[in-house]
């Protein structure tokens, strides 16, 4: 299952009646740990953000492991993926209400690579965007936390986009 959100406490309240104790959680944008909070006292999580600030204050959560690093950067994935090769749920909250192709992205490089049970992405832009939209008759749904069409296996290839939306990833 796939649910959106834009809503903090919304974002938060799904995660928390997806996850099962002992669950493995991949979170993407964990910033200071406020949503890390409450779901590692249930469970093991992987929280991963790029912010400064998120460094010191990550340590001190029980069964978190913090990777500080883009999540648009292909190394980081990596060095998740070398942690654990799948996970119950993964968590999304990048950006705000801001970049929604920045955000699908993000989600196609790491739902495709570890196959979530369950994907929760807080977003603004991809809310709307589906809220808005009117399907045209056709439907394709997923069961999972991750989209039928990327169901090939292993790390997906380095997206050239990121690159040329998003210069200071380059080294």
């Amino acid at each position: 299952m796939i649910k959106l959100s834009y809503n903090i406490k919304k974002y938060r309240q799904d995660l928390t009646d997806l996850v099962n104790v002992g669950d493995t959680v991949i979170e993407l944008g964990c910033h200071l740990g406020g949503t890390t909070k409450l779901l590692s006292s249930k469970c093991n999580v992987i929280a991963i953000d790029n912010s400064p600030e998120a460094v010191g204050v990550m340590d001190v959560f029980d069964n978190v492991e913090f990777i500080s690093g883009d999540v648009r950067r292909h190394e980081v994935l990596a060095e998740a993926f070398k942690k654990v090769q799948n996970c119950e749920v993964l968590a999304i909250d990048l950006g705000g209400g801001y970049h929604p192709d920045t955000v699908f992205k993000v989600f196609y490089i790491w739902s495709s690579t570890f196959k979530p049970k369950h994907t929760v992405i807080r977003n603004r832009g991809i809310l709307e965007f589906v809220n808005s939209s009117k399907v045209s008759g056709e439907e394709y749904l997923s069961q999972d936390g991750y989209l039928d069409s990327y169901n090939d296996s292993g790390i997906p290839p380095l997206i050239k986009e990121f690159d040329l939306w998003t210069p200071s990833l380059k080294k």
